[in-house]
């Protein structure tokens, strides 16, 4: 285990568990919280990184966030780096070793760290303390202010961000450069491509969620009516999913193929770069290639909930679906209301909005901002990496700081094989060591670039 940025890596890797060792689970009912974790882990940062707590100043905000801010040369647009302290629940039979021991399993450039959290995301949160208190014991002084902010309920509300928001927004703080959680650096994702990307998130997904519900009576299920609630909720469900909502290529897709078609072979480095041509013809087959081109083309809707009668031989007199819905840019949740409600065309079934937030702005992949990111995955992860934008497909804390700035990036600097990205908010989450320790020279970058 070694990274020649790091002079003491097995002390950071120690450091790290120590802090996944900590179980800050959150739950979208705040009275599940245990909140002594999360107190014990506020408390544990700040006795394993005493220069950066010297050196920076630090508030709680909305009782367990945490913003720190670290003064630069100049106050003027400054960074903001983020990344949450919870975590989501875990169903331990699932799990091959212990979630929260943090366990180093293998060696050499194989070993791995398994813990909740290892990729979502104290991964990142470690990583930047890691790097502050690196640049802070050197003596560094950053050009321009930088701010931590890291929420503490991201899973779920996501309140802890936008205090924090509302707090830099009163003080007229106006960042230069946000970067959050989101893509990260991935092999094959686009078919025919092999060169490593990093997927840096310029815009993000809208969530929202519909409840569908059907009504009847009631009375004994040994004497049914024509169309049960249940029958009508399971219709309105089934026609969503056979009418899914159309495809098309956004902006920053379309400059996801520009930036990679040059690596592609041909015929698809022609396919990928005239996508004035092409598109249409994409848009229609990124669909059957898999989840994720399926989410990058269109918006998704899903049915995640369902609920109705109490007993077994009782007639649901309710019958409820909730619909997840991630609205791709340029949907709106009011258009994708409406759509719904067409397809389901079924006046019977109730559509409500419980939550809804449209999808973020597009952030530019040009001028200073993108090119201080570009810069810092060639110095830490390679100049064979090529940096492109994409549409994160998930919602992050980051679509609060819009408000507040133009400049929004949602990246992660780890190197992820696909078996790793679809262990997280499932079982087995884990990230290679030497994976880890190369983010944490990233982050150093970012924040005082090494005259190239």
């Amino acid at each position: 285990m070694t990274d020649a940025a790091h002079p003491e890596p097995e002390q950071a890797v120690e450091r790290f568990r120590e802090l996944l060792q900590i179980p800050t689970i959150s739950h979208a009912d705040e009275a599940l919280i245990d909140w002594e974790p999360f107190d014990r882990f506020v408390a544990t940062v700040e006795r394993l990184y005493p220069r950066l707590h010297a050196t920076l100043e630090r508030e709680i905000i909305d009782g367990h966030s945490l913003l720190y801010r670290w003064r630069g040369a100049q106050a003027a647009d400054p960074l903001v780096l983020m990344a949450h302290i919870d975590v989501v629940p875990v169903v331990e039979s699932e799990w091959e070793r212990d979630p929260f021991a943090a366990e180093i399993v293998g060696d050499g450039a194989d070993a791995e760290i398994h813990a909740r959290g290892a990729i979502d995301d104290k991964g990142s949160l470690v990583a930047i303390l890691e790097a502050v208190e690196q640049l802070a014991t050197d003596g560094v002084t950053p050009e321009r202010d930088l701010y931590l902010a890291f929420g503490h309920n991201e899973e779920t509300a996501g309140g802890g961000a936008r205090a924090i928001v509302a707090t830099l927004q009163e003080r007229g703080v106006r960042p230069g450069l946000v970067l959050d959680e989101g893509g990260a650096v991935v092999d094959g994702v686009v078919p025919g491509v092999t060169v490593a990307t990093a997927m840096v998130g310029v815009a993000e997904r809208g969530v929202m969620t519909l409840l569908l519900t059907a009504r009847e009576g009631g009375g004994h299920a040994s004497t049914p009516p024509a169309v049960p609630a249940t029958a009508r909720l399971a219709r309105a469900i089934d026609r969503l999913h056979r009418r899914p909502f159309p495809t098309r290529i956004a902006p920053p897709v379309r400059a996801l193929f520009a930036t990679i078609a040059p690596y592609a072979p041909q015929p698809l480095r022609w396919v990928f770069g005239s996508l004035g041509l092409t598109g249409p013809l994409l848009a229609r087959v990124f669909p059957r290639l898999g989840p994720e081109m399926n989410a990058m083309v269109r918006t998704t809707a899903v049915a995640t909930q369902l609920s109705g009668a109490p007993g077994e031989n009782v007639l649901a007199t309710t019958a409820r679906a909730a619909i997840n819905i991630r609205l791709l840019t340029g949907d709106t949740v009011e258009s994708a209301t409406e759509r719904v409600r067409r397809v389901v065309a079924d006046p019977e079934v109730e559509i409500e909005v419980r939550h809804a937030s449209d999808p973020s702005p597009v952030s530019p992949w040009k001028g200073d901002a993108w090119r201080q990111i570009a810069s810092a995955v060639t110095a830490a992860l390679g100049d064979d990496v090529v940096t492109t934008p994409y549409i994160q497909l998930g919602a992050s804390d980051s679509r609060w700081f819009t408000v507040i700035s133009d400049h929004v990036y949602r990246f992660t600097p780890f190197h992820l094989t696909r078996a790793e990205r679809d262990a997280l908010h499932s079982h087995n989450e884990r990230i290679r060591v030497d994976v880890w320790l190369r983010g944490i020279r990233f982050y150093r970058d970012l924040i005082a670039p090494a005259p190239r």
